[in-house]
């Protein structure tokens, strides 16, 4: 099990600072960050925490999956890894 998290479904008023308050509830908080749109800034929903340890993880999950905050039901789970592979381009040499 990993101590990084994904958390999914957040309010687009939440900023790095209030989702490392939220977390900061179940333990240490090495780590958390919202992904914004690179153009606007906005809030794209989602972001990710990184927790001390699984333990800690484990707590946040089960303390804050499902939960209300600011009327909408957040998502919390053990973060996966990026997919390989999709998009950009690559070369295998010549084609003919």
């Amino acid at each position: 099990m990993s101590s990084k998290l994904y958390v999914g479904n957040l309010p687009y008023s939440v900023n790095d600072d209030s989702l490392r308050h939220n977390f900061s509830e179940y333990g240490a908080v090495a780590s958390a960050k919202v992904m914004t749109d690179r153009d606007s800034g906005r809030s794209k929903g989602f972001g990710f925490v990184e927790m001390s340890s699984e333990a800690e993880a484990q707590a946040a999950i089960n303390g804050l999956n499902g939960q209300s905050v600011d009327g909408r039901q957040i998502v919390v789970n053990i973060s996966r890894p990026k997919e390989g592979g999709g998009g950009g381009y690559r070369s295998n040499g010549p084609r003919y």
